[in-house]
């Protein structure tokens, strides 16, 4: 088969003149390399295209595709993510990964979190701040969590993500306004330990390829995942392969979710404990990294026995058993 690849290339963008934590979630070319290797170690002929101002150009020349493997990411507004999808939709081209109804939802964390507890999945209390006038009228218990509610990579959360104050909340929320230009989540702090799991396929064919427990070291910034400890991964944080009982419940409940928010092909959902043990829903990556060596739904499939080429290969095939019905 004739594979299209949409990217976001970080290079190309640094290029253009847009900064660091801007690019963050976009792809290195070694990434592209090894989905590149790895499609044509399953036979099929990899076609690069790049980003949708380059997919957009060729669609109109005419060039068409029998399937595109789509990991781009976009730059702007909550649709940024369904947007090639939604392009590969309107030319009838099947992709991987989730449509642009999901990818959509799933970016708006808040419009995820509805869903999730609509159906009764166990997520944190939370709020939406969209101007500096909604931040008193938030009323949960300290400590909050605040961050952005469209934003990956931990874009916009620090140490100071974690708030045990009124007067930190006002400070923390106006200057997440003012910098991402979006609303803020703030979200009940849940105390226990965190977790991400790796979720391959479709349907009753939908299942876990392995949870791993995220372990912040000392020097890390204490109680949050962020930006900065993402970045500096492997000095700061240990992933742990975990298959205890409260991993077991993780599993469990990122399986429900899947199914509930209707994702497809491949995944990975974030997990965090209350102080009981009991594993909540804090959010969805339905376009998850793949870099071989430092994206999370890699790690975890190396932990697990499954080697980078065993994941494209069942990425797509839950792609083309979808397709092909």
């Amino acid at each position: 088969m004739k594979f299209g690849m949409t990217y976001d290339l970080r290079a190309d963008y640094l290029a253009a003149g847009y900064g660091e934590e801007e690019t963050a979630e976009f792809d290195r070319p070694d990434t592209i390399d090894a989905i590149e290797t790895a499609l044509q170690n399953l036979g099929h002929e990899p076609v690069r295209i790049g980003n949708i101002q380059s997919l957009v150009k060729r669609l109109a020349a005419g060039e068409r595709w029998d399937m595109v493997f789509n990991i781009a990411e976009g730059l702007y507004g909550f649709g940024r993510e369904a947007a090639v999808p939604a392009l590969l939709d309107a030319y009838r081209i099947p992709y991987t990964f989730s449509d642009p109804l999901m990818l959509s939802i799933t970016l708006h964390k808040a419009m995820a979190k509805h869903i999730i507890r609509d159906v009764g999945l166990p997520t944190p209390d939370f709020a939406v701040v969209r101007s500096p006038e909604d931040i008193a009228r938030i009323n949960l218990p300290y400590p909050l969590f605040a961050k952005p509610i469209a934003e990956g990579t931990g874009k916009g959360v620090t140490a100071a993500s974690k708030i045990a104050s009124a007067d930190q909340l006002d400070a923390v929320c106006r200057e997440l306004l003012d910098t991402y230009k979006q609303p803020v989540l703030i979200e009940t702090f849940l105390p226990g330990r965190e977790f991400t799991v790796g979720i391959v396929g479709n349907g009753s064919k939908a299942r876990s390829i392995g949870i791993m427990e995220v372990v912040l070291l000392a020097n890390s910034d204490p109680d949050v995942y962020s930006y900065r400890n993402k970045e500096i991964c492997e000095e700061v944080v240990e992933y742990r392969a975990v298959d205890d009982a409260e991993a077991r419940e993780a599993v469990e409940l990122a399986l429900k979710v899947w199914h509930a928010l209707d994702c497809r092909d491949s995944g990975r959902v974030d997990l965090r404990s209350d102080a009981n043990g009991h594993p909540s829903f804090i959010e969805i990556n339905p376009i998850a990294g793949l870099h071989p060596e430092h994206s999370d739904l890699c790690i975890i499939a190396g932990k697990f026995g499954m080697g980078y080429q065993q994941l494209i290969k069942e990425i797509v095939d839950a792609a083309l058993g979808r397709v092909k019905g």
